[in-house]
């Protein structure tokens, strides 16, 4: 993997973090670091959820996988709101 690829990823995963938070009304409470762990671990577990489900899960940096990464975010955030209780 190279810079650009990496570079990238942290972009892909700040975006599919940015629109988790919105869909989860967490935009104001989550900084843009943490949008980027969101969307990166997101796309993670969106993908685990994805092929649980019998779906292929992050391809690449395409619309699938931004879909997927969103829903794995909106996961991780739906749960870490749960254990910290806000």
């Amino acid at each position: 993997m190279d810079l650009m690829q990496v570079v990238l990823w942290i972009f892909f995963g700040g975006i599919a973090g940015w629109i988790a938070s919105i869909i989860m009304g967490r935009n104001k409470q989550i900084n843009g670091i943490a949008n980027v762990i969101y969307g990166i671990v997101g796309a993670f577990i969106g993908g685990a959820i994805m092929n649980y489900f019998g779906y292929q899960g992050v391809t690449g940096i395409d619309f699938w996988s931004l879909l997927v990464a969103v829903i794995g975010a909106a996961v991780l955030i739906f749960v870490v709101s749960l254990l910290t209780g806000k």
